[in-house]
C-alpha cells in the first residue's frame, strides 16, 4: 500500500472514530447515558458494531473520545522507547507531542458539559486514564530495563508529568493562558527541578 492511500485509510478512520465520538455526546445529551444502546449510535454514523468496537472498547469511552491506540501515537512511543537521552525530558516530549496531536483543550468544554449531565461517567473517565498511566509505566520500564527500581522509577515520573500536565491544562482552561502548552509544562518542570536539586549547602 502506498504512503497515500495509507494516509487516506488513517483519515478516514480518524474522521469514523470523531463521528462515533460526536453522536454518543448528541445521543447523551438529548436522552441521556443510558438512553441509547451501542447498536442505536452504530446506526446514527452507519457503521456496524463490529466496527464501533475496532475503534472504542466501550460506550463511556465513546461519549469521552477514548479511541484504541492511534497511529500516530503509537509512532510517538516507539520513538520514545528507542531514544537514549534524559529519560524524564523525553517523556515530558512525548507529553507534548501527544497534545499537540490531540489537543485535550479544544475538546474539553464537551467532555465536561457531558459529565455534567451524567456525573457517574467520571469513574469511567478516571479508570480509562489509570490505565493510559499503567500504559506509560510499561513503556518507560520498557525503554530502562527491568532493573530493581524500575516500577518504581517509572510511576514516579508519570505521576510526575501528570501533575504538571493537570497545572498547564488548568492555566489553559480555567485562566485562559495564551502560553503553549509546552512551554507551561517547561516552566513548571524547570521549577520542580530546582525545588527536587540535592541543597548545594555545606553540611
Amino acid at each position: 500500500m502506498s504512503d497515500s492511500a495509507d494516509s487516506l485509510r488513517e483519515q478516514r478512520k480518524r474522521e469514523t472514530s470523531r463521528a462515533l465520538t460526536d453522536a454518543a455526546r448528541r445521543l447523551t445529551t438529548e436522552q441521556g447515558f443510558a438512553g441509547f444502546t451501542i447498536e442505536e449510535l452504530c446506526a446514527e454514523v452507519g457503521v456496524s458494531r463490529r466496527t464501533f468496537f475496532n475503534y472504542f472498547e466501550s460506550k463511556e469511552n465513546a461519549v469521552f473520545g477514548f479511541a484504541t491506540i492511534d497511529s500516530r501515537q503509537e509512532a510517538l512511543e516507539e520513538d520514545f522507547a528507542s531514544q537514549h537521552g534524559d529519560l524524564l525530558d523525553d517523556f515530558i516530549q512525548l507529553t507534548i507531542r501527544r497534545f499537540e496531536l490531540f489537543n485535550p483543550v479544544e475538546d474539553a468544554p464537551a467532555m465536561f458539559a457531558v459529565i455534567e449531565q451524567e456525573p457517574r461517567l467520571l469513574k469511567a473517565a478516571f479508570e480509562q486514564l489509570a490505565k493510559n498511566e499503567r500504559r506509560d509505566m510499561g513503556l518507560i520500564v520498557r525503554r530502562t530495563g527491568d532493573d530493581a527500581d524500575a516500577e518504581l522509577r517509572a510511576e514516579v515520573i508519570v505521576h510526575t508529568v501528570g501533575a504538571l500536565v493537570r497545572m498547564s491544562m488548568d492555566q489553559l482552561l480555567h485562566h485562559q493562558s495564551t502560553e503553549p502548552f509546552s512551554d507551561l509544562i517547561a516552566r513548571r518542570l524547570d521549577l520542580a527541578r530546582s525545588l527536587y536539586a540535592p541543597s548545594q549547602k555545606d553540611h
